[in-house]
């Protein structure tokens, strides 16, 4: 089917304007829950630290993160068949009734937390058709030239969006937590009328039946995989992760074996999900990388940035722990401006320089600012933090515009709601997989160190040997799930003995400084392992991202176009009818 024609010279803005509407509700609800669980849970009257609730606090985060990442492909795909604009619109509407269903949660206990998971799932399914569509109607409405600008502010109020929702969270939670959800309903509302009356359909449709088969063996093997990552990182038996587990075992081997059918299926069938030819155009392929592994960098270190704050250095301060989770969120904004800043004006440059130079220099950017990062101490002054942290936003802003940018650039036209969904697949499944990474380093930074240093601290002020050794014996996780979610640690680990101390004892030891005094030499430890793993995954994606060529649109001969041979094949496939 033939594009339509643009309505109107000034259609492009009424794209990018709605589509980045759409995408910055999506990823400001990824992350509005991270500061709001404990009022939510309250809500629900859940204690997420109680015995077995572990798992209720992890899918209230991951859930949303794992549909997006196991349906955005297919959902990309199911555009380029039936219409781009008609999946976005029906993602503003499912992200709607969903957000809806959660401010209605009138359950309590378990039942309150599996309900409101489902919905977060349920959310995660609308954000998939948002994620998936948004890229390649972008694309479809902005001549070349222009690509880049667009994208940029679109891809730069997603990844702002997920920082702006910490902030959201922490002001809206304490209010009321149903405040958390129903501030997404006017806007969802608003977007799917919008979308649905503005929005026309300018791609080129690719005729082509549904791979039932690839997309049941692709979702099936990601979400075992993402499930394994979520139980790896709590405890197993007498062990602080849960990668020994049997289960986790299953997930992760299952779920790589159906990834390997699912491999095989798509180079046999007429149209797969997943057209893996599309490898074949070096951009593409670089800049696919690229995301995967700055997305690793990113992800989980956010969560670590986060426990920094609250567990350690806002508690020093002078912050109770309960007021930890907001101002963690506030003092985190110096992330946002930086990519701000940095995230349209880079898309603006590569339209007329190509994606190499900024998405390589943003990379080595944020590398550098890990590094520096990494030789503050724990207790730091704000001033050099809320520089890096700028620091940090601004690298990750340069790369992130104009990869988005030469990917989208680098697809045919009937290909770019397949190819951007494999993109958002790539960025999504890293984040889930980085939770898993950065958790389980500092969870083995804090094995190491912490359980002698807590059972010495709590003897020494005098808490009974036998109470000390249970606790300094508990998995780490725990300590850190209470941290994140503005709660006394010690409180939490000590209530049955506190009443049994002397009164100093126990004011001391539940006060504001103890708990981040005694975390502050294991937590370093943790810390610096997790930023060696983001500072090199920042170095490949550099790599990755240099590797992409020169700049390339596709379709362009006056353009200097990458020299590939797969990327020439690809052109006869698609020429063939492929």
């Amino acid at each position: 089917m033939n594009p339509q024609t643009p309505p109107s010279p000034h259609y492009k803005w009424i794209a990018l304007s709605n589509t980045t509407l759409g995408i910055l509700m999506a990823t400001i609800n990824s992350s509005i829950v991270l500061i709001a669980l404990p009022d939510i849970f309250r809500g629900i009257h859940l204690n997420p630290l109680g015995a077995g609730n572990s798992s209720y606090l992890l899918w209230m985060i991951m859930g949303f993160l794992v549909a997006t990442a196991v349906l955005v492909v297919s959902f990309g795909r199911v555009g380029d068949i039936y219409g781009r604009v008609r999946m976005f619109t029906i993602g503003f509407a499912i992200f709607t009734v969903f957000s809806l269903l959660l401010t209605v949660t009138w359950m309590h206990g378990g039942a309150g937390a599996l309900w409101m998971i489902i919905m977060r799932v349920g959310q995660g399914v609308g954000g998939a058709f948002l994620f998936a569509n948004s890229s390649a109607i972008l694309t479809d409405a902005f001549p070349h030239d222009q690509r880049g600008l667009a994208l940029g502010v679109n891809t730069v109020a997603g990844i702002a969006g997920s920082f702006i929702g910490l902030v959201l969270g922490g002001v809206l939670g304490p209010v009321s937590w149903r405040l958390v959800f129903l501030v997404s309903v006017p806007v969802g509302l608003f977007g799917t009328l919008w979308s649905w009356r503005k929005l026309v359909d300018l791609g080129v449709r690719q005729p082509a039946r549904i791979d039932w088969w690839g997309n049941l063996t692709f979702a099936a093997g990601l979400v075992a995989i993402l499930v394994g990552i979520t139980y790896g990182i709590q405890p197993y038996g007498g062990h602080t992760m849960g990668w020994t587990s049997p289960k986790v075992l299953a997930c992760m081997g299952g779920g790589l074996v159906l990834l390997a059918i699912f491999a095989v299926i798509e180079t046999r069938i007429e149209d797969p999900m997943f057209r893996l030819s599309l490898f074949g155009i070096r951009p593409f392929t670089a800049g696919n990388i690229a995301t995967l592994l700055a997305s690793l960098g990113r992800g989980g270190l956010m969560f670590m940035l986060i426990m920094w704050l609250q567990g350690i250095w806002l508690p020093l301060h002078g912050y109770s722990f309960s007021e930890t989770p907001l101002w963690a969120g506030i003092y985190m904004l110096p992330l946002t401006v930086g990519f701000l800043i940095a995230g349209p004006a880079s898309g603006y440059l590569s339209d007329h320089f190509g994606a190499r130079p900024f998405a390589t220099g943003g990379m080595l950017v944020a590398a550098l600012s890990f590094f520096l990062l990494e030789l503050l101490p724990v207790n730091f002054n704000y001033l050099w933090f809320g520089l890096l942290l700028l620091m940090v936003g601004l690298g990750m802003g340069l790369f992130a515009s104009p990869n988005m940018a030469g990917i989208m650039n680098s697809l045919p036209a009937n290909r770019r709601g397949a190819g951007a969904g494999m993109a958002t697949t790539f960025q999504n499944s890293a984040l889930v997989l980085s939770i898993g990474i950065f958790f389980s380093l500092m969870i083995l930074g804090l094995a190491n160190t912490l359980p002698g240093t807590l059972d010495h601290g709590l003897v020494a002020q005098g808490v009974p040997k036998a109470d000390a050794a249970r606790v300094s014996n508990l998995p780490p996780v725990g300590l850190l799930f209470a941290s994140f979610l503005g709660y006394n640690p010690m409180q939490q680990l000590l209530g049955p003995v506190l009443p049994h101390l002397s009164h100093a004892h126990a004011t001391y030891l539940t006060g504001r400084t103890y708990f981040p005094q005694l975390m502050s030499k294991p937590f370093s430890d943790g810390l610096h392992e997790a930023f060696d793993f983001a500072i090199a995954a920042c170095l490949i994606a550099a790599a990755a991202s240099w590797l992409r060529g020169g700049k390339y649109v596709h379709g362009l001969e006056d353009e200097k176009a990458v020299p590939s041979v797969a990327s020439v094949e690809g052109e006869m496939m698609l020429a063939d009818g492929d």
